[in-house]
C-alpha cells in the first residue's frame, strides 16, 4: 500500500527534528452554541497558523453540561518543525494535556536548538510579565518595568555577541 502524503510528510518532518503530538484542550462557556464554533477556531486559524506548525487537525466532542456551565474537550494531532515550536504551542494554547506519538523513542537536541529554546522560554516568560505587570501596576511603575527590561533584553543581545566572538569552538 502506498503512502499517504500525510505519512510521507510526517515521516519526513519527524526525520529532521520534528514532532507528531496529540494536545489535548477543554473550553467551557456559559452559552452550549459556543463552544465548538471557539474549538473549532482555536484549532482551524490559531493553531495551525502558529509558527513552526505544519499541520494540525482534531476532534470536538459534543458539549455537555456541568454545574452552570457547559464544557467540550478536542483532541488535536499536531505536526511541528521543532521542539522549540511545541513549547510555544504548549505555552500560547496551553492544552489540558500533551502526548507525543513521534518520535517514539530519543530526541536529540543540538546545542544551538537548546540555547534558542531557552531564548525562547525567557522570552515568553517576559511576554507574559508584560501582559501582567500591564493590568496591575501604575502606567509610571509600569513604565519603569518596561524599559529596565529593555535593558536587560540589549544587555542579553551584547553578551551573547560577545560571546559569540570569544567562542573559540566555531
Amino acid at each position: 500500500m502506498a503512502k499517504s502524503e500525510v505519512e510521507e510528510l510526517t515521516e519526513a518532518t519527524v526525520a529532521t527534528g520534528g514532532i507528531l503530538a496529540k494536545l489535548y484542550f477543554d473550553m467551557q462557556s456559559e452559552n452550549e452554541d459556543d463552544l465548538q464554533p471557539l474549538m473549532a477556531d482555536l484549532i482551524n486559524n490559531k493553531l495551525l497558523k502558529a509558527s513552526g506548525v505544519v499541520y494540525c487537525y482534531g476532534s470536538i466532542d459534543e458539549p455537555i453540561k456541568s454545574g452552570d456551565a457547559y464544557v467540550t474537550n478536542a483532541a488535536v494531532v499536531i505536526l511541528v518543525k521543532d521542539f522549540s515550536a511545541l513549547i510555544n504551542v504548549a505555552f500560547n494554547f496551553a492544552p489540558a494535556g500533551v502526548e507525543i506519538l513521534r518520535p517514539e523513542k530519543e530526541y536529540m537536541l543540538r546545542q544551538g536548538e537548546l540555547q534558542s529554546i531557552i531564548l525562547d522560554i525567557a522570552q515568553i516568560s517576559v511576554d507574559y510579565s508584560r501582559y501582567i505587570l500591564s493590568r496591575v501596576m501604575s502606567k509610571s511603575d509600569y513604565d519603569k518595568i518596561i524599559n529596565d527590561i529593555r535593558n536587560r533584553e540589549e544587555l542579553g543581545r551584547k553578551l551573547v555577541k560577545k560571546e559569540g566572538k570569544d567562542d573559540v569552538r566555531q
